[in-house]
């Protein structure tokens, strides 16, 4: 109902979509309103843009908190912050509600993202699930051949293979460890190399003067693991 005295109420809506940062790097929202509000008496001519700034400056706010990837709880998150049954010195805004969507170019740039991570994800899972133990790379090896399609020389190089990686975990990794902290302690890069050195020295020392090959690896060196 509107009273003798009040002014009509009006409906606005945005011909061009308004950018909203969202809370994912590099990605905004397009947001389009739909804006129904009432000039007060006296209100200046130009209280519809003070109207549109108002909504779209509350929807920055609650945008900036909503992630790209999930556009649906985003408007929603944008709407329940929008005013609604708000009053100021000029107008009153009766409602408000937005409609949010990505450039073709942002949902493509989200699409390699989500991809990115998901091989990220991926990649962490065999590192703590199957590459930190070679009996099941082995097996990971083994289970993209058909049965009996692999002869003894090519499961004789994946067994090698895993005592290898075995005994590089429990060998080398060690040592390339104390191996960095030893030049750590010299800030001098020359220092640093006369550590190391000194150290390589040590261990043919240790070896009868060549460096300690891992428990696993052939005698002849151009022998090599099949991938």
């Amino acid at each position: 109902m509107r009273w003798p005295w009040q002014r009509p109420t009006n409906t606005s809506t945005c011909g061009r979509a308004r950018l909203l940062p969202s809370a994912t790097a590099g990605i905004a929202f397009e947001a389009v309103y739909t804006i129904t509000w009432r000039a007060h008496r006296r209100a200046p001519s130009g209280v519809e843009a003070a109207v549109r700034a108002h909504v779209h400056t509350t929807a920055l706010k609650a945008a900036a908190e909503a992630e790209a990837a999930d556009l649906s709880a985003a408007q929603d998150r944008v709407n329940a912050a929008l005013p609604h049954r708000h009053r100021t010195q000029h107008y009153r805004l009766l409602g408000a509600r937005a409609t949010l969507r990505l450039s073709a170019a942002d949902q493509d740039l989200l699409r390699q993202r989500q991809t990115d991570e998901d091989r990220v994800r991926r990649l962490r899972f065999l590192k703590a699930h199957l590459y930190d133990h070679p009996d099941l790379v082995v097996l990971d090896r083994l289970e993209h051949h058909n049965p009996g399609a692999l002869d003894d020389d090519h499961v004789a190089e994946l067994q090698r293979l895993a005592r290898l990686i075995t005994s590089c975990d429990r060998w080398w990794t060690p040592l390339m460890q104390q191996w960095e902290q030893l030049g750590q302690g010299f800030t001098d890069t020359d220092r640093q190399q006369q550590a190391m050195l000194a150290l390589l020295d040590a261990l043919k020392s240790l070896n009868g003067g060549g460096p300690p090959a891992p428990t696993g690896v052939p005698a002849d060196p151009s022998r090599r693991a099949h991938p």
